[in-house]
Formats: structure tokens, sequence, C-alpha cells
């Protein structure tokens, strides 16, 4: 053999970057041919931010009532006026009402546009308690400016957009905070279930079998019909968070001691076990980091699981109540016919509901994807 076929073959600077990558960097090479996953994460982003500087984002107050803009449609944003470009705008929403069947109806007054412009002067509010302003991120220049409502009114003329905007920030923190309850109770006893085995496996099993073998929303309304009413909301949304909790926690500790009964006879968990190592320091160091997909997994379905959750158990009136604001109570105006078919822009928490679960669940399969020690 010649020398040239004996030497190792060039590595290509691609293929040298590759090997030498960071675990992370490999994820998000991977995480980032996932096109759903990355629309999905800037989705929850913006809808992230969005909840965060709520006050700052939404145009007016969530409780601010206009008795003569009651169940206004959304506002249609125009760019042309008379054949000429103007940029964004709106044009104003005359109300009247026919004299025959005394039914509200409104009319858009195309004489003049209100052009809309980014960081305008509206209603004073407390930035996280450190300042007062009155700068919001986008709204309408002219004589009347409560004339941009996006996703229309309800029945006293409360601003849907914003109230939508403030909602998210309850239902999100609602469903992450319950995931983080249920993350910390699913994983212990998950892991000591599949680690340990014996009776303790068995009793933490039959506890889990018995509230999986209760109904959902029968066991949601009567944990949350117990609270009572005149309780603070702050205390109801803590408790409603709770109850939450533990309900889901079930799914992953079933998902973890999976794994850990697979895992617990490996060579390097023996290995591990055979040097001295504690069996906390094996559960941790060892075993935990081998399934973080299978977490990664499991925590993505749960958080729109609790989105659900607090939607069903508010739209229920069993839940939160006003005046906290989350997608739940909202849908609350939504509950007869009437209501949907006179503006049924009242249901755009629901579809709010249904996006945020769909790009959890998109998020979700894309870290799984990229977090997987074996996938390519």
């Amino acid at each position: 053999m010649t020398e040239q076929t004996l030497a190792a073959e060039p590595i290509n600077a691609k293929k040298e970057d590759l090997y030498s990558a960071k675990p992370w960097q490999l994820i998000w090479r991977r995480f980032s041919k996932h096109i759903l996953a990355v629309i999905s994460l800037w989705f929850l982003l913006i809808l992230a931010f969005c909840a965060i500087f709520a006050e700052f984002v939404a145009p007016y107050e969530p409780f601010k009532v206009e008795r003569l803009r009651t169940m206004a449609p959304p506002t249609g944003i125009h760019l042309f006026h008379e054949g000429q470009f103007v940029g964004p705008f709106v044009y104003a929403m005359e109300r009247t009402r026919d004299p025959e069947t005394t039914r509200v109806s409104y009319e858009p007054d195309t004489s003049e546009p209100l052009p809309i412009r980014l960081f305008v002067a509206s209603s004073d509010y407390s930035f996280f308690g450190l300042f007062k302003t009155d700068i919001h991120l986008f709204g309408v220049e002219g004589g009347r400016r409560d004339q941009i409502n996006l996703m229309g009114t309800d029945d006293l003329g409360r601003d849907v957009f914003s109230r939508l905007i403030h909602g998210a920030r309850v239902s999100l923190s609602a469903g992450l905070v319950g995931v983080a309850f249920a993350f910390v109770l699913g994983l212990t006893l998950g892991s000591i279930s599949g680690y340990f085995g014996g009776w303790i496996d068995g009793a933490i099993q039959r506890l889990m079998e018995l509230i999986r073998s209760i109904p959902t929303i029968p066991l949601w309304m009567g944990l949350a019909a117990a609270l009572p009413v005149v309780w603070d909301p702050l205390i109801v949304y803590v408790l409603i968070t709770f109850i939450l909790a533990l309900i889901g926690w079930t799914y992953l500790a079933r998902v973890v001691r999976g794994q850990f009964l697979a895992l617990r006879n490996e060579d390097y968990v023996l290995a591990a076990r055979l040097s001295g190592a504690s069996e906390y320091r094996i559960i941790t160091k060892h075993m935990l980091p081998s399934m973080t997909s299978y977490i990664i997994a499991a925590l993505t379905l749960a958080v729109p699981e609790m989105i659900l959750g607090e939607t069903a158990l508010s739209f229920l009136g069993l839940g939160l109540r006003p005046p906290v604001v989350s997608w739940g109570v909202l849908l609350q105006d939504a509950q007869n016919l009437r209501s949907i078919s006179l503006a049924p822009w009242l249901l755009a928490p629901g579809g709010a509901v249904v996006l945020t679960v769909l790009a959890f669940n998109f998020l979700g399969d894309g870290l799984r994807d990229a977090a997987d020690p074996y996938g390519q």
C-alpha cells in the first residue's frame, strides 16, 4: 500500500466544526431544521413578550368600559384613502340604531383617516410598580383616540384585544406554574418508583392509577368548587394551579418510571453503583440526563393540558373569576348562541388557546427530536 492510501481522509471545515461542536450547538442545529418548531418558538416568544408587557402592548385598559361602543365589530386597518397611500390607519366607527328593530350597528366614517402610530400616549399605568407612564405600543392619533378595536368590543364596550393580551399573562403563567409543580412531583415520584421498585413502586403506581381512574373534568370541578367564592383572586389563582398540578403529574411520573426501569440495569449504572456512588448521584447525574428528550416531550405536552384545564374551569365558572382576566374567563361571554351570532369575535380567546396549544405541541416535537442523542 502507498502512503496515500494509508493516510486518513482529510476533514473539511464543515466536518471539523461539527465534531468540535458543543452539545447545545448540536441540539440547536437539529432543532433549526424543524420549521414548524422554529415558527412555534417565535410565536411563543412574541406571546410571552405580550403577556409580560401587557400594559404596554395593549392599547387600552382591560376594564375600561365604553357604553357607546358595546358589541362593536373589529376595526379594519387600511393603507389607502381616496386612492392615495396614507399608511396604516382606521376609520372612526359611527354608532347607529335601526328605528324598527332597535338593533345597534356600526358604520365606518370614511371622511377622515385616523393614522395608527407607535408609542402613543393613552391611559396611565404602572410599569411593574417602578414608575408610571402612559406610553402604549400602538394607538390612533386623532380627535377620538378610542377608535381602534382590533378584535372588537364586548357587551360592556371593553376592548377584546386588550383583554386578550392581559388574559395571556394569567393563562400562560397558570400553565407554566402548574407544570413546574407537576414536574417536581412527577420527576421525584417517577424516579423513586422506577429505581427502587418493590413495594415502593407498587404504592406509587396504585396512587397514580387511582388519580387517573377518576374522570378529569368532574375531579377538577369538585376540587375547584370547594374553593370559597369570597377568597382573594390571587389565592384562588395559586390554588387552581396547585389543583392542576396534583392531577397532571401522573403522566410525567409514568414516563420517568418506564425509562428508569429500562436504565437501572445498564452497564454504566451498575458501574456507578459499584464505584460507591450514592443513589441520589446515580439518579441525578447518570440516569436523568440520559432521558432529557423524554422529559422535554412530557413537559411540552403538559403545558397545553394545564392551559386547557385552567380555560375549562374558568369557562365553567369554577376556576378563576372576574375581575381576574384569563382566556377561560373571557370565553364566558361566548357561552350562549345569541352572543356568538351577534359578536363572533368574542370567540377570539378560544382561537388563542388553540394556537398556543398547537405551538407548544410543535415546539415539543422539535425539542424532543433535537435532544434525542440517537437522532440524526
